[in-house]
């Protein structure tokens, strides 16, 4: 390995272009929307599938969180088998993955949330998930549509003969 490339491997400089854009702005709202929906499960008492909601969330919030990493400090041609010529696809694989399994998750909590919306009443005295389910509805569905529009994106950038998630 020549000493450029020594440089270059350990040198840690912010994709300052991938920060401005589209794709890097739209990771940023992923992180934290899927943070958001996470935190509101998980700061309430929930049970049956909701766990699977949970996962969805935290499993893709760290996903998410490592590809914007790795996208931001120019490191993706570290990263064995997804990164260098790859990374497009792997970003494009991943995000439509996600997409497919917020979906799921909106769908189980929409149902969670009609199953408790007759605890919706000011009268109602008793501890009610309602409002938090309703809130993780919102989120879900947010969540889905960042990872779905990001997917296009990428698809769009792959098909077009693009290698990269940004244009540099």
């Amino acid at each position: 390995m020549s000493p450029e490339q020594q440089r270059q491997r350990s040198s840690l400089r912010v994709n300052r272009v991938f920060l401005k854009s589209f794709i890097g702005v739209l990771r940023l709202l992923q992180i934290l929307l899927g943070a958001v929906l996470w935190a509101t499960i998980a700061a309430n008492k929930y049970e049956g599938s909701v766990h699977f909601v949970l996962f969805v969330s935290v499993f893709f919030w760290l996903l998410t969180l490592a590809l914007y990493v790795l996208t931001l400090l120019d490191k993706q041609d570290m990263v064995p088998l997804l990164g260098g010529d790859r990374w497009l696809l792997s970003n494009t694989v991943h995000d439509l993955l996600a997409a497919v399994l917020y979906f799921a998750a909106l769908g189980i909590m929409i149902y969670k949330t009609r199953k408790n919306s007759f605890c919706n009443l000011e009268q109602y005295r008793h501890h009610c998930l309602y409002k938090a389910y309703l809130s993780a509805t919102v989120f879900s569905g947010l969540c889905a549509a960042t990872y779905l529009l990001s997917g296009i994106y990428c698809s769009y950038r792959k098909c077009r003969g693009k290698q990269t998630l940004v244009a540099t």
